[in-house]
């Protein structure tokens, strides 16, 4: 083809040499039709194109286009009539053959009638806004084939009835499948879309709805999501072989609708398999594809994240709320980390990693952690009880990677500074147990600074608080805190000369006042009692709070109940001691070891008044925090109403605690009789910052 075009373009460089009569058109046009029919009848091998393309050639350039461009359509048509015959007649699975195979051969038609009618297509067409040539070819085969009464439901039914025995397990014609519907998107986007898309889609609806209500009865939940998975996977496999590719999003959309979105509802709530079921069980390729398939669809991965915060809220608040976790701090706690772990695991393998997830585990932990108001307690008993234990052969690695889970657990907290009062006794219990086995071991003389220390610790703290008390006013700026260290104590380094900022000289002015103020006594006593400050070992911060009682009822539980070292027996036996049990020697007991460690005492749950004690002493702790933070607000706004001091108290001191309106007002009270802050005159709500 491509030479004859060659010789087909060199004709018309030799136009004006062309000489017409008048009977020319006709015998000319009788040429092309024969040329048209031989071309349908598959006999164009004999036809010379070059001839061709000249006589349509003249017939154009002598304006018989017209004749020309509707004797074709003429001829189209009865060929394209005769063709919908064939088709019409043609039975069962041979009707998309003889289908494909006619249209196969029309497009080969037009294309060999295009190329004689070159000329045409480019000077007369545009001239008289007719459609190129192979456009009413594809109209006429539309009109008289695919439109056809006897053709086209019958080509619809044979096109679902395929794709229905595709979706129960038969293999059929793919290929032929793909060209039946290229044809329809040949023909335009709107024969694809009305003649088979939409139907499609309708048929394809009906069919999932039945199926998934049939799959509801008959299948668990894990298994239903298995099955709408794949047939969401056939479906888009399906669009891949032999449907536009536009209608991919319609039928998943079609699918998520009637597998998915139709049966949220009953397949997360499904009894024994549902969500809470794959939570509980850890089976997170369930977990997973249930995300990924509620993701498709509005809502689903609300839903899911609602049940997975009622059901873990639940759990949680048993788990702080039972009597026997209650009972062991350390295993109360522990459970609380694998709770953590678990919903991590599930989040990270299952969910993806979802923010919404994420956030949504913490804030379920941090409702029910806080429902205990001993949580804080038990998790610096857990933290004692792992770094003891990490003295005892495990590994500091193994420790560390504790501790960082229960950080985790630690930022749920409300009342952090309750878990610092704690820490801080539990702390000191460790030092004093150490220093009791150093003295044991080595006498009076080598501990003596040692307890010295301690000392000045305990003393420092006293001192840090009452200067804070006093100074209510310095919220703003630096902040100090001094441990006074007894000399001869504490090993010294050369000091060296360092010139602090002034607003750090001032306020260590400050301290020294304070301080030689308090021990007067001491200065007239002529005891010496001197401050060097030695800010080049300023870098550390200590904190001790000494309240260690070796009570007996503790000794007595370790020496009676724990196994293995219960060298007394207890009557009645039990795990609580009781003002009436009676103590006597075991005489059953026996050791391999000459000497039987009992242990020392280990930090464990605080009796009653003792929890009483703590409590009251994190109150008075709190007092000059909330005193700083109502100095700060009202140094800054000057004035202020009640309401908005309780908020914005709330709000600065959110991070270590909760702090109670009651104790606020108690502490707006202080400051008041103090003349820190008046009330306002004419508004008793209303208070005013005193510079």
């Amino acid at each position: 083809m491509s030479n004859q075009k060659k010789r087909i373009f060199q004709i018309e460089a030799f136009q004006n040499r062309v000489v017409v009569d008048p009977k020319y058109a006709e015998k000319t046009w009788k040429i092309l039709v024969h040329a048209i029919h031989e071309i349908y009848n598959h006999n164009a091998s004999g036809l010379s194109f070059e001839e061709l393309y000249r006589n349509a050639y003249n017939m154009v350039l002598h304006k018989f286009g017209e004749k020309l461009y509707s004797g074709l359509v003429t001829t189209m048509t009865a060929h394209v009539k005769e063709i919908s015959k064939s088709i019409e007649a043609a039975q069962g699975n041979l009707f998309l053959e003889e289908l494909n195979r006619k249209w196969n051969d029309h497009n080969k038609a037009l294309q060999m009638i295009r190329d004689i009618l070159m000329y045409m297509d480019r000077t007369y067409i545009p001239d008289t806004h007719k459609t190129p040539v192979h456009e009413p070819g594809l109209n006429l085969w539309r009109d008289n084939i695919i439109h056809s009464g006897k053709i086209q439901s019958r080509l619809l039914s044979t096109l679902l009835e395929l794709v229905h025995r595709e979706r129960t397990g038969e293999v059929i014609d793919r290929g032929l499948m793909r060209n039946i519907v290229k044809m329809l998107m040949d023909l335009g986007s709107s024969i694809y879309q009305e003649d088979f898309e939409k139907p499609f889609l309708e048929v394809s609806a009906e069919f999932y709805r039945g199926e998934s209500q049939k799959f509801i009865e008959c299948y668990d939940c894990g298994d239903y999501l298995k099955k709408a998975e794949i047939r969401l996977n056939e479906e888009i496999e399906r669009v891949t072989h032999y449907l536009d590719a536009k209608s991919e999003g319609k039928i998943t959309n079609v699918v998520e609708k009637e597998m998915i979105a139709n049966h949220m509802m009953r397949l997360v709530h499904m009894e024994n398999s549902g969500l809470v079921n794959m939570l509980l069980n850890d089976k997170h390729g369930d977990l997973g594809r249930m995300y990924n398939l509620f993701r498709r669809v509005p809502n689903g991965l609300a839903m899911i994240r609602d049940v997975m915060t009622s059901h873990l809220r639940e759990t949680g608040k048993q788990l702080v709320t039972d009597a026997e976790s209650l009972k062991d701090p350390v295993e109360y706690v522990q459970r609380l980390l694998d709770e953590k772990e678990k919903y991590d695991g599930i989040i990270s393998l299952a969910f993806s990693n979802d923010k919404t997830f994420q956030n949504a585990l913490n804030s379920s932990f941090e409702y029910f952690i806080n429902l205990n108001s001993r949580s804080p307690e038990f998790i610096s008993l857990f933290v004692d009880d792992k770094l003891r234990k990490g003295l005892k052969g495990v590994s500091e690695g193994d420790v560390e990677i504790i501790l960082d889970k229960v950080m985790m657990i630690f930022r749920y907290l409300q009342e952090k500074d309750v878990f610092e009062k704690y820490y801080k006794q539990h702390l000191a219990k460790r030092l004093l147990s150490l220093i009791v086995k150093l003295k044991t071991a080595c006498g009076y003389q080598y501990t003596s600074k040692l307890e010295g220390m301690f000392t000045d610790m305990k003393t420092s703290q006293d001192t840090m608080q009452g200067f804070c008390s006093s100074h209510p006013e310095l919220t703003d700026g630096p902040t100090l805190v001094v441990q006074v260290l007894t000399t001869g104590s504490w090993p010294t380094q050369p000091s060296i000369t360092c010139h602090l900022p002034f607003e750090m000289s001032a306020l260590c002015e400050k301290f020294r006042s304070y301080y030689l103020g308090t021990h007067t006594a001491d200065i007239r006593s002529h005891t010496g009692r001197r401050l060097s400050w030695q800010t080049n070992m300023g870098t550390a911060d200590i904190r001790y709070k000494s309240n260690f009682w070796e009570g007996l009822e503790k000794m007595l539980a370790i020496m009676a109940c724990v196994k293995g070292k219960n060298v007394l027996r207890k009557e009645p036996m039990s795990k609580d001691i009781g003002e009436d049990d009676s103590f006597f020697v075991n005489e059953k007991f026996a050791s391999k070891f000459y000497k039987v460690k009992v242990g020392t005492v280990v930090a464990q749950k605080e009796s009653e008044p003792e929890k009483q004690e703590t409590r009251q002493r994190v109150e008075e702790d709190r007092k000059p925090q909330i005193e700083a933070a109502i100095v700060r607000i009202m140094k800054s706004r000057k004035v202020l109403d009640h309401n908005n001091i309780i908020a914005e108290v709330t709000k600065q001191l959110q991070s270590r605690f909760l702090a109670n309106p009651t104790e606020i007002k108690k502490r707006i009270e202080s400051l008041i009789e103090r003349e820190f802050l008046e009330r306002d005159n004419s508004d008793r709500k209303m208070y005013r910052y005193l510079a």
